[in-house]
């Protein structure tokens, strides 16, 4: 999701929730999710977006492509414009055993915050692989005006 506020060009990051994930620059990501086979690639991204931030995204979806992050992940994207509250996130859980070899289950949310961030401040807070897909939307976006 993107919004523009004036001449600058924002867009909405998740970062990812659990224990492994105490960094910030370079974990920041779109929101995203696994595609079972044969599903429709947009539905799946519109499912996941939901599930990740817990509203429904709306409006013109635009295609960027797809890229291979370092660990192999094909991630398909598309961008649309629109705005919500970061705040207000309601992101579905994930259980895992926690501490390690401790025999306890835990929950966590799949995504523990969302944030606004202009393009400058994206590219040093996403995954490094994902850096293209802001490329890609500012190309677009900047040609559509």
């Amino acid at each position: 999701m993107y919004r523009k506020r004036g001449e600058r060009l924002e867009v909405l990051l998740v970062h990812p929730g659990g224990p492994f994930w105490n960094k910030d620059l370079g974990a920041w990501s779109i929101p995203k999710g696994e595609a079972a086979e044969g599903e429709d690639l947009l539905s799946v991204a519109k499912r996941e977006f939901q599930e990740e931030l817990g509203w429904p995204p709306a409006g013109e979806f635009v295609s960027l492509g797809s890229i291979r992050q370092k660990g192999g992940k094909t991630v398909h994207a598309w961008c649309f414009e629109g705005d919500c509250d970061p705040a207000a996130i309601q992101s579905n859980t994930f259980t895992i055993e926690w501490p390690p070899k401790s025999g306890k289950k835990a929950q966590f949310p799949e995504v523990d915050r969302a944030q606004w961030v202009d393009l400058l401040g994206a590219r040093q807070k996403i995954n490094l692989a994902q850096k293209e897909l802001l490329d890609r939307a500012e190309k677009l976006l900047l040609i559509s005006d």
